[in-house]
């Protein structure tokens, strides 16, 4: 075959040309051409050499060969070599039908951890100019999908930004949380230019309190007196009934009442809004001996429920820290004479919002799929340097490099896919709108999708633990991550040494115990496509304390952490970009 007919095979093909003569079958495809035609021309001139010196047998030749019994000493020695060959080719070749176990030409990808950094600092840049989030139905994630699509493109995608319009809650303005204890015996006013004496103590936004997912709104002033009831725990369902117009006060405890509860609890029994309180997560290991409030999320199906068919809109619904609440309870709860609340929150919740999700699209010789994403939403009062933009910086580097490896090898025989999230903090908004959208599609054609969710290990990960996780649903898929994994730790084990890399195979059915978990977007590539089960492999980092508060920030980054599931996944999308058996 000539150098013109082997350009026009695919790489897969060239790298099987190059398997059945025991070749070499790494490198981009121009070197696998010139070593197929290296080889070509050292067979053909063994050939000429060989013709020179055959000469013909002649038949007094053939009659003076000796012959011990049936067959003469040259068929012997012909039959004993075909079966030293056939043994030679088994051992080498090692033919899957027959027991052995495949060998894969795996090449780990490379990754550049400054570019990893830098790509996460312009996502954080991006952010709310008080706030600092990219919450999900702002101008902050219109900047951001834009920023996303425009990385792609000059990377060589073909970009496109979905559009989704989704139930999303949006904080407009500012909120104000203060206690105010009247002067002259409780008869001076809070506020304004007669206020005598009056004592006002005010808790600060995002630090002392964070307002929860799908809160509603509230203005509650302190001539209004609110009154206030304490549920304890929230596990009381007849304090629950006598709170009814009042402000519900909830001590977070190992319980583990969740937000959707909660909120459930507020709207069923008409409270006037929901007061919790950390006291148990992370205590005294970001601020001081504090307990810093924390974000959360609700479902929003459930609220509906519990609301009669819509989301309550008039039921705020914040988060305080220990040592705020603490001061709460001295104030409010606990005092002869209750201090006086105020309480505004300006929050839409019962309207939709549009939510993206850019990708950017290499296509392949064949319809088949890889997609691998994060989500490039925040919550709405930290950077989310950790979630997600260590995620969303990975998936961007992954694209850069895989992009560098489609220019020097050729086109794919799988349509490669990157993709970021929008509305993953308030209930995977945007993975299930876009899976649901291209239903057909994924159900008959996805291969494999990868999800990056806070892949990242603290910056000081020598006290806060270095476990990185790589987990899939699929027995296959856990094979070639292992392989892949052993690889890493062998030619980058500078940087794999410093980290606990595990592997999980969570092949249960969904409701049994070792399923796949539901807690990020591989969800729906799972289990959202009509009665067949997806394949995904995910992978979660350890030591982000920050992670939903204001102090989850570039402080915390580490970029080498990252380089871990970038490196194995990449690899893997490379794999199964070029060969189909896979």
């Amino acid at each position: 075959m000539d150098e013109s007919q082997l350009s026009q095979r695919s790489v897969a093909e060239l790298k099987e040309l190059l398997r059945t003569q025991g070749l070499p079958v790494s490198g981009t495809k121009a070197v696998l051409l010139e070593r197929l035609t290296a080889a070509d021309e050292e067979n053909s001139l063994s050939l000429e050499d060989d013709d020179a010196i055959i000469e013909p047998i002649t038949f007094q030749q053939r009659m003076r060969t000796p012959v011990y019994g049936p067959l003469n000493l040259g068929a012997l020695i012909a039959v004993f070599l075909a079966v030293i060959m056939v043994t030679a080719t088994i051992l080498v070749f090692k033919p899957t039908w027959l027991g052995f176990e495949r060998e894969y030409d795996y090449e780990l990808i490379d990754f550049d951890q400054t570019q990893a950094r830098t790509f996460a600092q312009e996502l954080v840049d991006l952010g709310h100019p008080v706030w600092e989030g990219r919450m999900s139905g702002t101008t902050e994630e219109t900047n951001t999908s834009q920023y996303l699509s425009d990385r792609f493109q000059e990377m060589g995608y073909t970009p496109e930004i979905n559009e989704f319009l989704v139930p999303m809650h949006h904080v407009n303005s500012e909120p104000s949380f203060r206690l105010c204890v009247q002067g002259l015996g409780g008869i001076s006013p809070c506020d304004g230019p007669v206020a005598i004496g009056s004592q006002i103590t005010p808790f600060l936004h995002r630090v002392d309190y964070v307002i929860q997912g799908f809160s509603g709104q509230s203005n509650y002033m302190f001539n209004e007196d609110i009154a206030v009831t304490d549920l304890g725990n929230g596990t009381d369902d007849a304090l629950w009934q006598s709170a009814t117009g009042t402000l519900g006060y909830v001590r977070g405890d190992s319980s583990k009442i969740g937000n959707t509860e909660l909120f459930s609890n507020a709207a069923i029994n008409d409270l006037a809004g929901i007061i919790s309180v950390n006291k148990n997560y992370q205590c005294g290991k970001i601020e001081g001996n504090d307990c810093v409030p924390i974000f959360k999320g609700t479902n929003y199906d459930s609220i509906v429920a519990a609301n009669g068919g819509s989301v309550p809109a008039d039921i705020p619904f914040i988060s305080m820290s220990k040592d705020a609440g603490e001061i709460f309870e001295t104030m409010v709860i606990n005092a002869t004479e209750p201090a006086s609340i105020e309480l505004f929150i300006d929050v839409t919740n019962d309207q939709e919002r549009t939510i993206y999700v850019p990708c950017g699209t290499l296509q392949g010789r064949t319809s088949e799929l890889v997609i691998a994403g994060g989500h490039h939403d925040t919550v709405y009062q930290a950077q989310g340097a950790v979630d997600d933009s260590s995620g969303t910086s990975s998936i961007l580097e992954m694209a850069r490099q895989i992009s560098e490896i489609v220019n020097e090898t050729g086109t794919p025989e799988r349509t490669i896919k990157f993709c970021t999230w929008g509305g993953e903090e308030e209930g995977l908004w945007g993975s299930r709108a876009y899976v649901e959208q291209m239903q057909s599609t994924l159900r008959e054609n996805l291969r494999l999708y990868i999800n990056l969710d806070m892949n990242h290990v603290d910056a000081d990960f020598a006290n806060r633990g270095n476990a990185l996780t790589l987990f899939t649903n699929n027995a296959d898929d856990f094979g070639h991550i292992q392989r892949i994994t052993d690889l890493y730790k062998q030619e980058e084990s500078e940087i794999a040494d410093k980290y606990d890399i595990r592997l999980s195979l969570l092949d249960g059915a969904q409701g049994e115990e070792n399923q796949m978990p539901c807690n990020s977007d591989h969800c729906p590539f799972v289990y959202d496509l009509g009665g067949k089960n997806g394949r995904a492999a995910v992978c979660y980092g350890s030591g982000s304390w920050e992670y939903h508060t204001y102090l989850d920030t570039m402080d915390r980054f580490n970029e080498e952490s990252l380089a871990v599931s970038s490196t194995i996944y990449g690899t893997y999308i490379r794999l199964l970009a070029y060969d189909l058996t896979v």
